[in-house]
């Protein structure tokens, strides 16, 4: 039985992933995608209300969000798999957070496609982020997913991440940008930042050791 080798530690960051069983897409259309954020975003609270059979029909995410288990700083969903960058708030959050989002998208998509057994890939991997650097490097790795699997040509043409958000095209304030943004003059100089490629290479060379092997 697979068991985790790192301890989960409330006030640390912790770079989170995941992939469909046997590498096969997790996602197959839009409402895909939308179930599963919103599915994020609904756990990461204690006790989250209304329930959310009736939160999942709104097209926002009024939630009261004042009792968090976890906070999510950034995000992106690919085809077949994720990338989750988050903080554990209470003891247990993360741990708790995944349990009930993946149990929840799981039902979700074997209910709708009439199927059976897990989704996902066994355990989900988690690193933990050491460093201020770390932290805002690991945010431009998970941004520049999609652009790097060559699923866009502007990373402004996905919607599945939280990348819209840091910019300032789209709000959402379930995401916990500041955490990231503080570290930046503007969500402008943060664009700049994500879409510097040739120093983005040469730091994921010196940190690549905390980065989670995909694997993809």
């Amino acid at each position: 039985m697979p068991y985790r080798t790192i301890p989960l530690v409330s006030g640390e960051f912790y770079h989170i992933y995941n992939r469909g069983l046997e590498k096969q897409d997790i996602f197959i259309n839009q409402r895909n995608y939308l179930q599963f954020i919103k599915t994020l975003f609904y756990y990461q609270i204690q006790d989250p209300k209304p329930k959310f059979s009736t939160y999942r029909q709104s097209k926002t995410f009024p939630i009261d969000s004042s009792k968090k288990i976890v906070e999510i700083i950034c995000y992106c969903l690919m085809p077949n798999h994720f990338h989750l960058l988050i903080k554990q708030v209470q003891d247990g959050g993360v741990s708790e957070f995944m349990r009930r989002f993946i149990h929840s998208y799981t039902k979700y998509r074997n209910v709708k496609y009439n199927r059976q057994g897990p989704v996902f890939q066994g355990i989900f991997k988690a690193v933990r982020i050491e460093t201020d650097e770390q932290l805002v490097h690991v945010s431009r790795y998970i941004h520049l997913n999609p652009l790097v699997s060559l699923l866009v040509k502007d990373l402004k043409l996905y919607p599945w991440s939280s990348y819209l958000e840091y910019i300032g095209m789209r709000d959402n304030p379930a995401v916990k940008k500041d955490e990231i943004l503080s570290f930046f003059k503007s969500p402008k100089d943060y664009e700049k930042f994500i879409l510097d490629q040739a120093d983005y290479g040469t730091r994921l060379e010196l940190i690549k050791h905390t980065m989670i092997d995909v694997d993809e």
